[in-house]
Protein backbone atom coordinates (compact mmCIF):
# COMPACT_ATOMS: atom_id res chain seq x y z
CA UNK A 1 0.00 0.00 0.00
CA UNK A 2 1.63 3.99 -0.97
CA UNK A 3 2.19 5.89 1.63
CA UNK A 4 0.55 9.34 2.01
CA UNK A 5 2.09 12.58 1.81
CA UNK A 6 1.03 15.08 4.42
CA UNK A 7 1.76 18.55 3.58
CA UNK A 8 1.64 21.63 6.53
CA UNK A 9 -0.54 24.40 4.67
CA UNK A 10 0.63 28.26 5.11
CA UNK A 11 -2.27 30.63 6.63
CA UNK A 12 -3.12 32.04 3.21
CA UNK A 13 -3.57 28.31 1.85
CA UNK A 14 -5.91 28.11 4.83
CA UNK A 15 -7.81 31.04 4.87
CA UNK A 16 -8.51 30.18 1.04
CA UNK A 17 -9.57 26.73 2.03
CA UNK A 18 -12.13 28.28 4.75
CA UNK A 19 -13.49 30.35 2.13
CA UNK A 20 -14.56 27.92 -0.27
CA UNK A 21 -16.34 25.96 2.09
CA UNK A 22 -19.74 26.44 3.54
CA UNK A 23 -20.22 24.07 6.62
CA UNK A 24 -17.49 23.17 9.39
CA UNK A 25 -17.52 22.27 12.71
CA UNK A 26 -17.64 25.11 16.01
CA UNK A 27 -16.01 22.79 19.07
CA UNK A 28 -17.24 24.70 22.80
CA UNK A 29 -16.61 23.27 25.90
CA UNK A 30 -19.30 23.03 28.58
CA UNK A 31 -18.97 22.24 31.76
CA UNK A 32 -14.82 21.25 30.49
CA UNK A 33 -17.15 18.61 28.57
CA UNK A 34 -15.74 19.17 24.38
CA UNK A 35 -19.15 19.37 22.43
CA UNK A 36 -19.13 19.94 18.61
CA UNK A 37 -21.45 21.36 16.36
CA UNK A 38 -22.01 21.27 12.55
CA UNK A 39 -22.64 25.03 11.15
CA UNK A 40 -23.41 26.51 7.85
CA UNK A 41 -20.84 29.64 8.19
CA UNK A 42 -19.28 32.48 6.23
CA UNK A 43 -15.79 34.21 5.97
CA UNK A 44 -16.65 37.85 6.28
CA UNK A 45 -13.77 41.00 6.70
CA UNK A 46 -11.68 37.36 7.95
CA UNK A 47 -13.34 35.90 10.77
CA UNK A 48 -16.12 32.82 10.66
CA UNK A 49 -19.13 33.75 10.54
CA UNK A 50 -22.43 32.03 11.86
CA UNK A 51 -26.08 32.07 13.14
CA UNK A 52 -27.55 30.18 15.77
CA UNK A 53 -30.54 29.85 18.18
CA UNK A 54 -30.77 30.01 21.46
CA UNK A 55 -29.14 27.04 23.34
CA UNK A 56 -25.50 25.51 24.12
CA UNK A 57 -23.77 27.48 21.13
CA UNK A 58 -25.07 30.51 22.10
CA UNK A 59 -24.26 30.20 25.30
CA UNK A 60 -20.71 29.55 24.64
CA UNK A 61 -19.72 31.71 22.05
CA UNK A 62 -20.95 34.71 24.59
CA UNK A 63 -19.06 33.64 26.96
CA UNK A 64 -15.83 35.13 25.68
CA UNK A 65 -13.55 31.49 25.97
CA UNK A 66 -11.96 29.88 23.52
CA UNK A 67 -13.56 27.84 20.69
CA UNK A 68 -12.51 25.80 17.86
CA UNK A 69 -13.37 25.82 14.39
CA UNK A 70 -12.78 22.59 12.08
CA UNK A 71 -13.28 22.69 8.04
CA UNK A 72 -12.43 19.57 6.01
CA UNK A 73 -12.99 17.84 2.67
CA UNK A 74 -11.66 14.22 1.71
CA UNK A 75 -11.84 11.74 -1.12
CA UNK A 76 -11.19 8.50 0.10
CA UNK A 77 -10.94 7.05 -3.56
CA UNK A 78 -8.29 9.08 -4.30
CA UNK A 79 -6.71 9.37 -0.83
CA UNK A 80 -6.66 13.28 -0.88
CA UNK A 81 -8.11 15.36 1.35
CA UNK A 82 -7.43 18.61 4.10
CA UNK A 83 -8.52 20.14 6.95
CA UNK A 84 -7.97 23.20 8.63
CA UNK A 85 -8.42 24.54 12.00
CA UNK A 86 -8.92 27.79 13.30
CA UNK A 87 -9.19 28.65 17.02
CA UNK A 88 -10.06 31.95 18.45
CA UNK A 89 -12.51 33.88 20.79
CA UNK A 90 -15.82 34.16 19.67
CA UNK A 91 -18.80 36.67 20.05
CA UNK A 92 -22.02 38.08 19.08
CA UNK A 93 -22.52 39.98 16.22
CA UNK A 94 -24.81 43.09 17.61
CA UNK A 95 -24.43 45.81 15.08
CA UNK A 96 -27.50 45.99 12.96
CA UNK A 97 -25.81 46.34 9.51
CA UNK A 98 -23.32 43.89 10.38
CA UNK A 99 -26.14 41.60 11.52
CA UNK A 100 -27.89 42.21 8.50
CA UNK A 101 -25.09 41.84 5.95
CA UNK A 102 -24.37 38.31 7.96
CA UNK A 103 -28.05 37.12 7.79
CA UNK A 104 -27.84 38.21 4.06
CA UNK A 105 -24.75 36.45 3.46
CA UNK A 106 -25.98 32.91 5.97
CA UNK A 107 -29.91 32.69 4.60
CA UNK A 108 -29.38 28.91 3.25
CA UNK A 109 -29.39 26.89 6.37
CA UNK A 110 -30.07 23.25 6.67
CA UNK A 111 -31.82 23.32 9.77
CA UNK A 112 -35.64 25.03 9.94
CA UNK A 113 -35.54 26.65 12.67
CA UNK A 114 -34.84 30.30 13.71
CA UNK A 115 -31.20 31.10 13.84
CA UNK A 116 -31.83 35.00 14.83
CA UNK A 117 -28.01 34.88 16.85
CA UNK A 118 -25.14 35.86 14.71
CA UNK A 119 -21.76 34.58 16.15
CA UNK A 120 -18.31 35.60 15.02
CA UNK A 121 -15.06 33.80 15.43
CA UNK A 122 -11.75 35.85 15.14
CA UNK A 123 -9.45 34.16 14.09
CA UNK A 124 -5.99 33.50 16.65
CA UNK A 125 -4.21 30.59 15.30
CA UNK A 126 -4.84 28.63 11.88
CA UNK A 127 -3.38 25.91 11.26
CA UNK A 128 -3.92 23.11 8.26
CA UNK A 129 -3.22 20.19 6.60
CA UNK A 130 -3.21 18.47 3.07
CA UNK A 131 -3.00 14.61 2.37
CA UNK A 132 -2.84 13.41 -1.00
CA UNK A 133 -0.97 9.55 -2.06
CA UNK A 134 2.29 10.08 -3.56
CA UNK A 135 2.90 9.44 -7.06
Amino acid sequence: MAMGKLEILTQEECLDLLGQAKVGRVGVSVAAIPEIFPVNFCLLNGTIVFRTGEGTKLHAATRGHVVAFEVDDFDADVRHGWSVLVIGHSSEVTHPSEVTTARRLLSDTWVPTERYHVITIVPERVTGRRISERA
